[in-house]
C-alpha cells in the first residue's frame, strides 16, 4: 500500500478515506490494512463486557444478543470464498450485518464498521481446518466490547 500511494492523488488522506476513494490494487491493499487493524484491535485477552446500551441496541435490531451472534456467525460461515463479516451502523445508527468479499469494507457502502470477523481461510485453518463456523463461535470470548462501542 505504501508503495502504491505516491502519485495516486490520495496522499495525506487517512486510511479510512483512502479505502473510501481508492480503486484496484491500492484499494485491495488499503482495505486489507484497515480490515486487519480493526480486527486485531477489537480483541483482548481481558475483554470488556458488552454494555447494557449496546445489548439493548442489538436486541432491538436482532431480537436478542444471542440472535445477533447467531446471525453474525451464519453470515460469516456462509460467505462464499474469502472476506469479512461485519456489524456496522448506517447513517441513522441502525445496526446491520454485512458480508464483504476480499478486501471490501462497509465504509464503501456508507456504513460505519463496528465489529468484524475475518473469514479468509488463513485466519482459522491452522486451528480449525475447514470448520469456519467453530472458529467464528470461538471468537466471541475475545471481543472487547468497549472497543466496538468506541467505534460507534
Amino acid at each position: 500500500m505504501n508503495k502504491m500511494l505516491p502519485g495516486s492523488g490520495l496522499e495525506g488522506l487517512s486510511l479510512t478515506n483512502v479505502v473510501r476513494k481508492a480503486q484496484g490494487g491500492l484499494f485491495n491493499n488499503a482495505g486489507q490494512v484497515l480490515n486487519h487493524a480493526m480486527y486485531f484491535a477489537q480483541f483482548s485477552s481481558t475483554p470488556h463486557p458488552m454494555s447494557d446500551k449496546l445489548a439493548a441496541m442489538l436486541a432491538e435490531t436482532f431480537g436478542s444478543v444471542e440472535a445477533f451472534k447467531k446471525e453474525f456467525e451464519q453470515k460469516g460461515a456462509t460467505l462464499f470464498g474469502s472476506g469479512w463479516v461485519w456489524l456496522s451502523a448506517d447513517k441513522n445508527g441502525k445496526l446491520v450485518i454485512t458480508q464483504q468479499r476480499n478486501a471490501e469494507n462497509p465504509l464503501t457502502d456508507g456504513l460505519s464498521p463496528l465489529l468484524t470477523f475475518d473469514v479468509w481461510e488463513h485466519a482459522y485453518y491452522l486451528d480449525y481446518q475447514n470448520r469456519r463456523a467453530d472458529y467464528l463461535a470461538a471468537l466471541w470470548q475475545y471481543v472487547d466490547w468497549a472497543e466496538v462501542e468506541n467505534r460507534m
